[in-house]
């Protein structure tokens, strides 16, 4: 009978998968329950405990992948050793490299759809509950800021909230000042509205310039701010979706503002399924055995679990001096993953030629 490295491919990829999901469903519940008892006593109900704890799930994701299809390639690669069918896939002629490709195939496919699917759903999903922990603060607080023929208002919010189309500040006030930046009035209220290119609040208390209080039912303003361009101003990279980053990088450049940290969400979604390609190489390194049987799988797998955090560390203190400036955002994300690339392939070959 012919050889049929297609039906052989195929048999790889199932077994990568079958591991790989086994492995991401382990984690994701973990998450997932945590999540969920976490959020349950502030939620309104058990419901929107479970939506909220689903969007999070979502945005975890593409983090998670890493270290999931890693640890699906030694799972994989354990399974197919325990049962001699490495085995017999090695006399069949396979290279590590060989055996490697149906699961470099199926991980770039991952981190395609966690990129271009997953990662637009979760920001979806999350922007329908947005409030100050997705918002850029300084410090501690929400600054807007807005200079009209009225005048130039300015104000401070702690907290905030999304409604339909528009935006609800809580902790906050603001003052006015004229076209000579001096001192006008100040307003304070329970809460704050922005919409419908008006700043209003009721129940408002006005200081004026004397500092005496006069209560006022409706106070409002004009403004040329929007719920979209305020959001598009303050919030956080992983709050923007991966189609929408690109335009986003663009409009805060216009405006003169730090995009740094935007960049390295750009390039950390776009080469993700490098990152995946990079640790599977990697699960293939530690994979790498002449035991049949006895494979000594938890020591590897310990070791490999460290080398992980490591790594992790690694990574972290690339994007830290990407977001610093001290490296370029395209080489900070690339760095570790060929570094990772390079060292795993250097040890295949080596323990391949022994």
């Amino acid at each position: 009978m012919p050889f049929k490295p297609k039906i052989l491919n195929t048999f790889l990829m199932r077994r990568f998968l079958a591991s790989f999901f086994l492995v991401l469903f382990v984690v994701s519940g973990i998450i997932f329950i945590i999540t969920f008892v976490e959020k349950l006593p502030g939620s309104a109900s058990a419901v929107a405990a479970l939506y909220t704890s689903s969007a999070l799930l979502l945005d975890y994701v593409p983090l998670l992948l890493p270290l999931v299809v890693f640890i699906g390639t030694l799972l994989t690669s354990y399974n197919l050793t325990r049962s001699s069918e490495g085995v017999i896939i090695s006399s069949a002629g396979y290279s590590p490299f060989q055996s490697m490709r149906p699961y470099l195939i199926t991980a770039f496919a991952i981190g395609i759809i966690a990129t271009s699917v997953l990662n637009p759903m979760a920001v979806r999903m999350n922007s329908k509950s947005i409030g100050p922990s997705n918002i850029d603060l300084v410090d501690g607080a929400i600054w807007l800021r807005e200079t009209s023929p009225l005048g130039t208002f300015t104000m401070r919010a702690t907290g905030l909230r999304t409604n339909d189309n528009s935006l609800t500040f809580t902790g906050a006030y603001a003052f006015m000042q004229n076209l000579e930046s001096k001192f006008q009035y100040r307003i304070e209220a329970a809460e704050i509205n922005l919409g419908n290119f008006e700043i209003s609040a009721k129940n408002a208390v006005i200081f004026d310039q004397a500092g005496m209080p006069k209560q006022t039912n409706r106070f409002s303003v004009p403004t040329l701010m929007t719920p979209d361009t305020v959001l598009e101003r303050h919030l956080k990279p992983d709050q923007v979706s991966f189609w929408k980053l690109p335009g986003f990088i663009e409009s805060l450049t216009k405006m003169g503002l730090n995009t740094r940290g935007h960049y390295i969400q750009f390039w950390t979604l776009l080469f993700l399924p490098l990152n995946l390609i990079a640790m599977v190489v990697l699960g293939a390194a530690f994979s790498q055995t002449n035991e049949r049987r006895n494979f000594a799988f938890g020591k590897k797998f310990a070791v490999a679990t460290l080398v992980c955090f490591v790594l992790y560390f690694v990574i972290n203190l690339f994007t830290a001096l990407g977001t610093s400036g001290a490296l370029p955002t395209i080489l900070a994300v690339l760095a570790p993953p060929l570094i990772v690339l390079s060292a795993a392939a250097i040890a295949i070959v080596s323990f391949d030629s022994i």
